[in-house]
């Protein structure tokens, strides 16, 4: 009745907010020598945030490898990213076929 298909979903987990919080508490109270690292370390953490979306690079990734524009043939980088990751719904490749094009973001 439901059928045997099953769908994959990608769920990309960046929970370093606890992490952050704690190196700056550490900070605080840290000693001088300790303190260089500790900053670098915060920087490191801060630099994260404005990182690429870890579903759209994975998703470059493999269209680059594969050697698919996916401004040119998004149906073929579709594809691609399907058949690399089984299960991945139709809805969900386009969608990160499409995040790739900030104007295809309006189709």
């Amino acid at each position: 009745m439901f059928g045997s298909k099953r769908e994959a979903h990608i769920i990309v987990l960046n929970d370093l907010d606890e992490g952050r919080e704690a190196v700056r508490r550490t900070l605080e109270v840290a000693a001088a020598e300790d303190v260089p690292g500790l900053q670098r370390a915060l920087r490191i953490l801060d630099s994260t945030r404005t990182a690429e979306d870890p579903k759209i690079r994975w998703t470059r990734q493999v269209l680059e490898k594969a050697g698919i524009d996916p401004l040119e043939r998004e149906v073929q980088a579709v594809r691609e990213l399907r058949k690399e990751l089984p299960g991945l719904s139709l809805v969900a490749a386009v969608e990160m076929v499409r995040a790739l094009n900030p104007e295809a973001r309006n189709r």
